[in-house]
């Protein structure tokens, strides 16, 4: 029978080696070992991306909403279809394609057809696995599908693209703080990661804010999704964004207050900019986003007792932030803010500039480098959103050690500039990219979906009536110029019955087609 161990003179020539040679190799079995044990400790962390979308009123297919536009009339089982297509197409874009483990979402609807138990996701799932979403929005819908609230179709679109493993969780709390009305949207949570707990904060006069407690490599992560009331600009609803505050930073405390380091992620749509007190100075003495919650800039200061917060805006050069655009100015309603507790080394760690704008050319970002907003004109609608999502990285650290940081390269400049950035629509070279005149022969022609957003240029005549309005192509299309100083100037200018010519950007608001003058330039 043949011998089929080594050879001994090997095995005793390996002896002598490790007695004679011990030092080399000692040397040799630690960096193996050290080698072994790094590459041990890297196969147990887990990296995880976190996205906030407000992704402009995703409603439902029961033909029953709080807005018109969004009623069974105008917003179709096809417009659906191509909101929760668009939204998943958007979410495929991170993680190499299979999506960030926590969204955190805004402006999806309050069901205004509930059942008498809550939804069960995963039982929905499963009920339509043999069925794709373009088949329950398309022959085969019904009034079980009907009866679905958008989350649910939502996350079924988001199966049938690869996005699998989320759980849904999604605001109960659906009615203003006096009880006097239900709320058209509510704050949703989708998450790989195991939920612990789920809390909600209602708050005055704007959806409750959710808290989804998870777990992440056995590691508590607290995450806050938030929808606080509308007007960025305007100083007397900051009154009750600042309640909004108020109302989060008490639970936030509660938190630290146990453990100082707690690691929480605060995201949504604030309908604040992150340097809120700097921006609106002069007529807001007091700001949520600033004063009550503390949100700041320095990411070195949130060591210190006082300044737990960072807004992660910050993260990028002040001429890049921006994920909405309002009167030629960007804004930055979108946020994610972060505590002491994601710079050290116990538990989860963020992942130094990683913050990101969730936008793609070709998908949901046009020409001029501008959210494509969600339009329902036509028989499916067209568009994304008026918001891009934001996002950023995060990682679990095995270290267990709280009084370690983070060593920040780079530290962002806490620029609390009260200059907003504008939107460069002058040195748009409008000539070169207006639509070809074979493009708009006619007016049947011109308005399609796929023609919202693009530029054209108008010689026609000034219609009769308050609003400026124009004839051209036989129909009258309203002007909208979003800059007041120079809509008074075109008030003037722009008289009844005389031929104009000026370039404008094709939209459609409360169903009536509209050409919108973005600038000064547009009508030289």
């Amino acid at each position: 029978m043949r011998n089929t161990r080594k050879p001994p003179e090997i095995r005793s020539r390996r002896g002598p080696t490790l007695l004679h040679d011990g030092g080399m190799h000692s040397f040799r079995y630690r960096s193996l070992f050290l080698l072994a044990l790094l590459t041990a400790v890297a196969a147990s962390a887990r990296t995880f991306t976190v996205m906030a979308y407000n992704v402009e009123n995703l409603f439902d297919a029961d033909g029953k909403a709080v807005f018109d536009e969004y009623r069974g009339d105008k917003y179709t089982p096809a417009h659906v279809l191509t909101k929760v297509q668009h939204v998943a197409q958007v979410v495929q874009r991170l993680a190499h394609g299979k999506g960030p483990d926590i969204i955190l979402f805004a402006e999806i609807e309050v069901d205004q057809t509930p059942g008498t138990t809550p939804p069960d996701y995963d039982a929905i799932l499963r009920k339509y696995a043999g069925v794709t979403i373009e088949e329950m929005l398309g022959p085969k819908f019904d009034a079980e599908v009907a009866d679905l609230p958008a989350e649910a179709l939502l996350v079924k679109a988001f199966v049938d693209h690869g996005l699998t493993g989320y759980h849904v969780i999604a605001s109960r709390n659906t009615e203003s703080t006096d009880g006097r009305r239900q709320l058209a949207q509510k704050c949703v949570v989708f998450t790989r990661l195991p939920v612990t707990a789920v809390h909600e904060w209602p708050t005055l006069d704007a959806r409750a804010i959710l808290e989804v407690d998870v777990e992440v490599d056995g590691a508590p992560l607290y995450i806050f999704d938030n929808h606080w009331k509308s007007g960025a600009g305007d100083p007397v609803t900051e009154k009750t964004r600042v309640v909004n505050a108020g109302t989060l930073r008490k639970r936030v405390d509660e938190i630290l207050a146990k453990d100082p380091n707690a690691d929480i992620v605060i995201g949504g749509d604030f309908n604040s900019q992150y340097n809120q007190k700097a921006r609106y100075r002069k007529t807001m003495p007091e700001t949520g986003v600033n004063d009550v919650l503390r949100s700041q800039g320095n990411a070195l200061a949130v060591r210190g007792p006082q300044r737990d917060l960072y807004n992660l805006w910050y993260e990028l050069p002040p001429a890049e932030r921006g994920s909405d655009t309002y009167n030629g100015e960007w804004g930055t309603l979108m946020q994610l803010i972060i505590s002491r507790g994601l710079f050290d080394f116990r538990g989860v760690q963020y992942v130094d500039h990683s913050f990101r704008v969730a936008k793609f050319a070709g998908l949901n970002m046009d020409a001029d480098g501008l959210p494509i907003h969600w339009n329902g004109a036509g028989p499916t609608g067209s568009g994304f959103s008026d918001h891009f999502p934001v996002y950023a990285v995060f990682k679990t650290v095995p270290d267990n050690q709280a009084g370690r940081y983070l060593p920040v390269t780079k530290p962002a400049a806490a620029v609390e500039s009260d200059e907003p950035v504008k939107i460069g629509h002058s040195k748009i070279d409008v000539e070169k990219v207006a639509l070809p005149a074979a493009q708009v022969a006619t007016s049947a022609a011109l308005r399609v979906p796929a023609n919202l957003g693009k530029i054209v240029r108008i010689e026609g005549k000034v219609a009769d009536g308050k609003r400026i309005a124009v004839e051209f192509l036989g129909d009258t299309y309203d002007v909208w110029v979003p800059d007041g100083a120079l809509r008074a100037q075109l008030r003037e200018r722009f008289r009844a019955g005389e031929t104009v010519k000026f370039y404008g950007e094709l939209g459609m608001y409360k169903e009536r087609w509209q050409f919108v003058i973005r600038d000064e330039a547009w009508v030289k």
